[in-house]
């Protein structure tokens, strides 16, 4: 019996690499995915934001563009959360004025920032994405952010789908639990986009 690695070999394990623009996406770092006792709690969204701080620092440092994104929905009905939160109503603490919908502290946009606020996993879906790294001329999105099952692999897919190439930072990249987490990192690697370390991004952010 193959390993799943084996069995992957040479048919889904291509790699797109860098192309000649990037852009960085940082997904929902918000304090219901940090804070234990909020249903959202998701332990590995907080190693992640452990990891953010010093990578922000040379993304800014660099200038390469900087997007975040935040999930908001409209009280008292959510109506703009559709079918999808009915299906998930734990996002309904993603509204104004909940602390959990405000971001985790260290990951805050600095001014001048682009924000977007979403519905929907992917931060595409719904939003000025598409025209605003087509309007920086960018080929590379750099993907961080929580959840590595939800929001993550829903940008990504949709990055590829678009024409960009989806870099998705390992350690920048969190879940409530490990098993959801390796499994999705796998598929968006075999079919989707690349994962590669933080210590790689770095390197390759060093050489702007």
């Amino acid at each position: 019996m193959a390993t799943q690695e084996t069995n992957y070999e040479g048919v889904w394990d291509g790699r797109l690499g860098f192309g000649e623009k990037a852009a960085v996406i940082s997904i929902d770092l918000l304090q219901g995915y940090t804070t234990e006792g909020s249903a959202l709690y998701a332990p590995g969204v907080v190693e992640c934001v452990k990891q953010m701080p010093d990578f922000l620092a040379l993304v800014r440092e660099k200038g390469v563009p900087l997007i975040h994104t935040q999930v908001r929905y409209t009280t008292p009905n959510y109506e703009d959360g559709g079918v999808w939160i009915k299906k998930a109503p734990v996002l309904k603490d993603l509204v104004e004025g909940n602390p959990y919908a405000e971001f985790c502290e260290g990951v805050e946009p600095h001014e001048g920032e682009v924000l977007i606020t979403k519905q929907y996993a992917s931060a595409f879906f719904g939003t000025s994405l598409v025209a605003t790294l087509n309007a920086l001329r960018v080929d590379t999105l750099i993907i961080t952010g929580c959840t590595t099952s939800g929001c993550i692999r829903a940008t990504a897919v949709d990055a590829v789908q678009h024409g960009y190439r989806p870099i998705c930072v390992r350690e920048c990249i969190g879940d409530r639990h490990d098993g959801p987490h390796e499994a999705n990192l796998f598929d968006i690697n075999a079919k989707y986009g690349d994962v590669i370390s933080k210590a790689e991004v770095m390197e390759y952010l060093q050489g702007l």
